[in-house]
């Protein structure tokens, strides 16, 4: 016989819930002490109910994610060799990171497994090199994603790689060249997170630069519009399920406006954890930081997660760091199985509500762009600088008073620790003068201040010889 469970309970409704804890309240208010106020324009509630989810939103999450490691190219043979040993180890995607023209291309991927994703991201602007290697992957069984990004580079270095109209040249040329790729646009959503940009921001600074690119691919001749990809780097922060629903919100949008330029609605997400909450005190605990991370880029449904190694803003790459960074994303793959369900988030009160609010905010924002005359024309007037720069300092006004907490940093300090002796890389912004196009957009980490506060004071402390 089939036993129905808690049918002897009656129905309670969000409105008797409420009521219930404002009795309980005696008296305090409820939207004082039990609302919490984001950065991100969105009030917590204590609880969620059915009746916050009356309409979701449609997102159809990949069935398979992938563990991908990042491989900077200065030899093709030797990111070769360092790509095939990653994949030994349990990598399933590569990223190659391509610094220069003169990259072997078939070399760079001999051997490579039949069937695994591969992402290539030229730091220079070339469709001759684009188009050969168009033609070196047309016989081989690989899943290429092209990364190109112009707008991207204008925003993060104030400058094009030629100029406006040399560069859309270059990028209809790629495009049209680009058939064996699997995407050939890629979209930096990162450099807006790290930058201190709230989520609503992130969004729609990336839809609006999505209609700048669909605006200028609807002039041209595209054999296959419908199965053209969009392909998105995100970055994802300390917001656990903040998170996860901005992964879920960007699917969304991006479908909506994708149909209404008669493109596929279908996107590629490649996730990275921020850089914006790393530290370089209490580094160890950046490997809780990027396990949380991980979890909410993999719930919220990206296609590809590059862990960042717990010692990454610090040090060069090391096998150690980056054995650390694969080993945190097997063990979320295979002792917590979380490749089991690939949809988990759909229907969660909490998580459905979130993603529904931060879409419909960065709705609001991309339509205040598109008013102001789009993307470009704010980016170039300095709007989107000016905007994010608020954001980022409401949160580190936040950090600073230590409303939000990085541990061993703003609270629960190791006085004992010293890292002046084990830095490799320089950790902080790199300032150096040149002329722009445009202010460019600059990535920042939460702790870099109290860091070169403490930098120096162990300068100090140390006796002189």
């Amino acid at each position: 016989m089939k036993q129905l469970l808690f049918q002897e309970f009656e129905e309670v409704s969000a409105k008797q819930w409420k009521q219930k804890i404002q009795a309980d309240l005696k008296g305090e208010d409820y939207n004082e002490k039990l609302v919490t106020k984001t950065l991100h324009g969105i009030d917590i509630k204590p609880f969620y109910s059915s009746e916050d989810i009356e309409e979701t939103l449609k997102v159809a999450n990949p069935p398979h994610w992938n563990i991908c490691e990042k491989v900077y190219v200065t030899s093709a043979e030797a990111a070769n060799k360092k790509a095939l040993d990653k994949l030994r180890k349990g990598t399933e995607a590569i990223w190659f990171i391509l610094p220069s023209i003169e990259i072997d291309c078939v070399k760079l991927l001999e051997g490579l497994p039949r069937g695994i994703s591969i992402y290539i991201k030229p730091e220079f602007l070339d469709s001759a090199f684009i188009k050969e290697l168009n033609q070196t992957i047309k016989d081989r069984d690989l899943k290429v994603y092209l990364q190109t990004d112009i707008i991207g580079k204008l925003a993060r270095t104030g400058n094009w790689f030629d100029n406006l109209r040399s560069d859309h040249e270059e990028l209809e040329k790629i495009v049209q060249n680009s058939a064996n790729f699997q995407s050939s646009i890629s979209v930096n959503l990162a450099l807006y997170q790290n930058a201190g940009a709230t989520i609503p921001q992130q969004l729609a600074y990336t839809l609006a630069q999505v209609t700048e690119y669909l605006n200028h691919l609807s002039k041209i001749d595209l054999k296959d519009r419908k199965n053209f990809t969009f392909q998105f780097y995100v970055s994802v922060g300390s917001d656990y399920f903040f998170e996860i629903s901005k992964i879920r919100a960007l699917r969304w949008l991006f479908a909506t406006v994708a149909k209404e330029f008669d493109f596929g609605n279908t996107c590629h997400i490649i996730a990275e954890p921020t850089k914006r909450s790393k530290t370089l005190y209490d580094y160890n605990v950046n490997l809780l930081r990027t396990t949380t991370e991980g979890m909410s880029a993999i719930l919220g449904g990206a296609d590809s997660i590059c862990n960042m190694p717990y010692d990454a803003i610090y040090h060069k790459d090391n096998e150690f760091g980056d054995r650390i960074a694969r080993n945190q994303l097997l063990i979320m793959r295979n002792e917590s199985y979380l490749d089991k369900v690939s949809n988990v988030a759909e229907g969660t009160y909490y998580i459905e509500s979130l993603t529904k609010q931060l879409a419909e905010k960065a709705l609001e924002i991309f339509k205040e762009i598109e008013k102001g005359g789009g993307f470009l024309k704010e980016l170039k007037s300095g709007i989107i600088q000016k905007k994010i720069k608020e954001s980022a300092t409401a949160e580190h006004e936040k950090f600073n008073n230590g409303d939000l907490v990085l541990i061993g940093t703003n609270k629960f300090k190791n006085l004992q620790d010293r890292m002046q002796d084990d830095i490799e890389l320089y950790p902080f912004l790199k300032k150096n003068p040149r002329k722009t196009l445009i202010e460019p957009i600059l990535e920042k980490r939460l702790s870099e201040e109290s860091e070169q506060k403490r930098l120096e004071e162990e300068k100090q402390s140390q006796p002189t010889q």
